[in-house]
């Protein structure tokens, strides 16, 4: 159990990572989530906007320094915020902050105990250097925090890795390569595909992923890369892919969510302004947070 007593403010922290996807388009998604005015107050939380954080790129740096950069400022302002006693909200920005997002966490909570992690996704982002078929870090932030890849990357914020393959889990897979998927199936990391999904259904899925993110932790976040839902519905991604989650079976589960004290921080990441469709997916980012978020 964290120390935190709820309610918490909700502090929203922009990462507008764009460099380690080849489109980077997503780094405008803080931006325009924050334009938009998708996440609200309610009478029991209060949800305020903090920086943006950006790394101005040289354009002889390198996607990694520039992930890295990023990471290592995101990483610090998380663990801030929760040592403050709030609930972090990362908006990124393509998925490769995460490994700043978690690692924040994970040097918040090091006094207490292991962090578990709920990583919703369309995708396993579990390469590293040695795997991947496109050299695109955002497809390597899981791997990363599990502790393997490129130092720069698995060393923000200590050397150890962020996260024992016991305490994460992904729901909502639908698209990886050979190589990721034999790097979380030798570390014995629990993942629920949308075949799962579909054939049990979200809820049972996610009461599974749950007990498991819960059991040894000293709390937990959940990792939304919006992909992970319906291009059908939620267009406004990085990486679009057929058959996903619907909005409202997400809202559904993470509602469960609200109020929980060991729920100590939320990532919503790869928005992308360009691709969206009458704010749709800008809408559907603000219904993830306002399930999470106290009514009465």
């Amino acid at each position: 159990m964290t120390s935190v007593s709820l309610p918490r403010n909700i502090i929203v922290i922009g990462a507008a990572s764009g460099a380690g996807a080849p489109d980077p388009g997503c780094a405008k998604g803080p931006e325009a989530l924050r334009r938009y005015r998708v996440f609200h107050d309610t009478p029991l939380q209060h949800v305020e906007w903090d920086a943006i954080l950006r790394v101005p790129r040289d354009e002889r740096d390198t996607p990694l320094h520039a992930v890295a950069a990023l990471g290592t400022r995101l990483s610090a302002e998380v663990e801030a915020v929760l040592q403050a006693g709030h609930f972090p909200l990362v908006v990124g920005g393509d998925h490769s902050c995460a490994i700043g997002t978690w690692s924040g966490v994970h040097r918040a909570l090091a006094d207490k105990g292991p962090l578990g992690l709920i990583w919703i996704d369309a995708h396993m982002d579990s390469h590293t250097f040695a795997t991947t078929p496109s050299g695109q870090i955002h497809g390597m932030p899981l791997a990363c925090l599990l502790g393997h890849g490129e130092a720069a990357l698995t060393t923000i914020d200590g050397p150890e890795a962020k996260l024992h393959p016991g305490h994460v889990c992904l729901i909502g897979v639908r698209s990886y390569e050979a190589g990721e998927a034999a790097l979380l199936q030798q570390l014995g990391v629990r993942v629920f595909d949308m075949g799962e999904v579909r054939r049990r259904g979200l809820a049972a899925v996610f009461d599974e992923a749950l007990a498991m993110v819960r059991h040894g932790t000293a709390g937990f976040g959940v990792s939304v890369d919006l992909d992970a839902l319906d291009p059908d519905e939620e267009p406004g991604v990085g990486t679009p892919v057929p058959g996903g989650l619907y909005r409202a079976e997400l809202v559904a589960a993470l509602s469960h969510l609200r109020g929980d004290p060991e729920f100590v921080a939320m990532e919503i990441v790869e928005y992308n302004p360009r691709r969206d469709r009458k704010h749709a997916t800008a809408d559907a980012a603000g219904a993830l947070v306002d399930a999470i978020t106290p009514k009465q």
